[in-house]
């Protein structure tokens, strides 16, 4: 028989926080709680469920709002102004968790809600701060999913060295004070465990294999058009990794590269012209060792810019970019399984 929780259920290492956001799912949201409370029907500790409605005109924030008052106050609903992207769903949903270890997954039934409580033991055995999902037998079209998917994941790792099967599966279990250290901004949910390998060892990620379903309602949001996102975000996720904290290394090292080679050129063009008394004025390497020095010092300058940008930042008090149109209200929310 399993002990009683504590008097305070989120003092209990184990209490679980839910997240999943939600835009335009609202024939999913009532067989989504109902397979999320079924799911964990069996869990042993506190758990909350945050639903995220990131700005759906179809009738979603009703739905999900009236589904709440049914199951009770551990259901806890985020409503944005607008749509402002998974990203920012994703984030407004960390900032709310309260439980030790947070959970995420997709609103449209195609992650299973039964592998959570796996997961999290999982996660707990393993001693990791992130628990990827793995789609080993995805359910999704081969050429206008899978195959990008594949590409990307493939190119995520040999760039980022974090290297993962599935980056783009949302079924995840972290730590509370892992995910609670990283701030999500644009389209960057799918480098969450890039983020994370920042700030934790990438030892302390690994995955695991998961349930996949074909999509039964509603439409998907993403398309062929995804990719080449994915290649401009990784470039943005690359640059952060390594250079987040010292940008100027990047852009000196840049900067120095043309000056050195700028340089050269012009040393063997003064030779040219006194030593061999031959006119460089219309040379072309003259024009070339020129831009290169010009190159040099605007690099060079980027650099020291980015510096003090980058300072500043992380100086700053942090600020995000969403806005919330309606929340429950924090103080009133309860848990499930707790006495």
């Amino acid at each position: 028989m399993s002990a009683p929780p504590p008097a305070d259920p989120a003092a209990d290492p184990r209490s679980l926080s839910v997240v999943i956001p939600l835009y335009e799912e609202a024939e999913n949201v009532a067989p989504l709680l109902a397979r999320v409370h079924e799911g964990l029907a069996d869990y042993r500790h506190p758990w909350e469920l945050i639903l995220v409605d990131d700005g759906s005109r179809d009738g979603t924030a009703e739905r999900v709002q009236a589904e709440a008052d049914h199951y009770g106050r551990h259901v806890r609903v985020i409503r944005f102004r607008r749509n402002f992207g998974q990203t920012a769903a994703m984030q407004a949903g960390f900032d709310a968790a309260r439980g030790h270890l947070v959970a995420s997954l997709d609103g449209d039934l195609q992650n299973d809600p039964a592998d959570i409580p796996r997961m999290v033991e999982e996660l707990v055995d393993r001693d990791l701060d992130l628990l990827q999902g793995w789609r080993r037998d995805r359910q999704d079209a081969l050429v206008k999913r899978k195959l990008p998917s594949r590409i990307a994941n493939a190119l995520i790792g040999r760039v980022t060295g974090v290297t993962l099967h599935d980056y783009g599966c949302s079924l995840k279990v972290y730590r509370a004070e892992i995910i609670k250290e990283v701030r999500l901004f644009g389209e960057m949910h799918r480098f969450i465990p890039v983020w994370v390998a920042g700030i934790t060892d990438p030892a302390r990620i690994g995955e695991t294999e998961v349930s996949h379903r074909a999509r039964e309602r509603g439409a998907s949001k993403y398309g062929i058009s995804r990719t080449f996102r994915v290649l401009l975000d990784l470039l943005v996720a690359f640059f952060f990794l390594r250079y987040g904290a010292r940008p100027g290394h990047f852009f000196g090292a840049i900067g120095l590269g043309f000056g050195a080679v700028g340089g050269l050129m012009m040393a063997w063009l003064l030779v040219v012209k006194f030593g061999f008394g031959e006119d460089i004025g219309q040379r072309p390497l003259l024009f070339m060792a020129i831009l290169l020095l010009v190159a040099s010092i605007q690099f060079l300058t980027t650099g020291v810019l980015a510096e003090v940008l980058s300072r500043t930042f992380f100086a700053s008090h942090e600020r995000t970019h969403h806005c919330i149109r309606w929340q429950s209200d924090p103080k009133r929310a309860g848990w499930k399984g707790a006495a």
